[in-house]
């Protein structure tokens, strides 16, 4: 009969002795490549997020009011005012039929006027509580923000549009359109950036129906908040009007930081037409 041998304790702490010294050397050559993967995983995510808050801002900043854009004095505030459509008045100069209503710019003006061509539909349709804008310069008295060419709508009816007032009539001097043009605005949209070193700030974008001012910053809060960005670290917002011409450019930084140290920045910027 044979006798059965196994492994002896010294044997078996061999084995796990050597197992243990392999899975060092593996574990030393994996570490740099797993690290890697970690690191960039992060600095996508960041990206992503970057990416999408500065692509959602710069699809609508093209949708400011003319000479509406303001950006605080510590950059860390972006408002203007939202366009939703536009169109072109009557002119009372054009001596229009009885059947369409101008809109008047003498002290007899009336409430009403006639869009020329047909009404804004879908989406850009002319809603009661919108609003008209002409000519805004953003100097007074062609100054929506402080309440000098912009008046809400109270009736829509086919072409036919109602004001709650005619700030236009009243304006001094008379600021009519060149080209008797208007702009509707919905409300009010405010971008307020927070940061925190680290990564523990926000971007913010806040909406409003109502018309702040003067001087384009109301007092917060800035309307209905919806968070556009976390791990926020650095931001800023820039305004510059380029020279002769009716155009200025909008910038935007953005830098996130997540906790394991990674960090991102973009930039942007957005040119924005100004011809009122």
């Amino acid at each position: 009969m044979k006798r059965q041998r196994g492994f002896t304790l010294i044997e078996i702490i061999i084995v796990v002795v050597i197992t243990g010294i392999l899975a060092g050397m593996v574990a030393m050559f994996l570490k740099t490549p797993v690290q890697n993967y970690v690191d960039t995983a992060a600095r996508v995510e960041l990206t992503d997020v970057a990416d999408l808050a500065l692509r959602r801002l710069s699809r609508e900043v093209r949708l400011a009011l003319p000479n509406s854009v303001y950006v605080s004095p510590d950059r860390h505030m972006l408002q203007f005012l939202l366009v939703k459509t536009g169109g072109r008045y009557i002119d009372i100069n054009d001596a229009p039929p009885s059947t369409l209503l101008p809109l008047d710019f003498s002290p007899s003006a009336s409430l009403s006027f006639d869009i020329a061509g047909a009404a804004p539909s879908g989406r850009q349709q002319i809603l009661v509580n919108d609003y008209i804008v002409v000519f805004n310069l953003g100097t007074a008295p062609a100054d929506a923000y402080t309440n000098g060419n912009i008046a809400r709508v109270t009736a829509v009816s086919g072409t036919r549009i109602t004001m709650a007032n005619n700030p236009f009539a009243v304006a001094t001097p008379s600021m009519p359109s060149p080209t008797s043009r208007f702009h509707v605005v919905t409300g009010t949209v405010t971008y307020v950036c927070t940061p925190v070193a680290g990564g523990g700030g926000t971007l913010v974008r806040n909406y409003s129906t109502s018309i702040f001012g003067p001087n384009g910053l109301g007092a917060p809060p800035y309307g209905t908040p919806a968070l556009l960005a976390e791990k926020v670290s650095n931001c800023g917002f820039d305004y510059t009007v380029l020279a002769n011409t009716n155009a200025a450019l909008v910038g935007m930084s953005l830098t996130l930081a997540s906790a394991s140290g990674e960090q991102i920045s973009l930039s942007r910027q957005v040119h924005v037409d100004n011809t009122p």
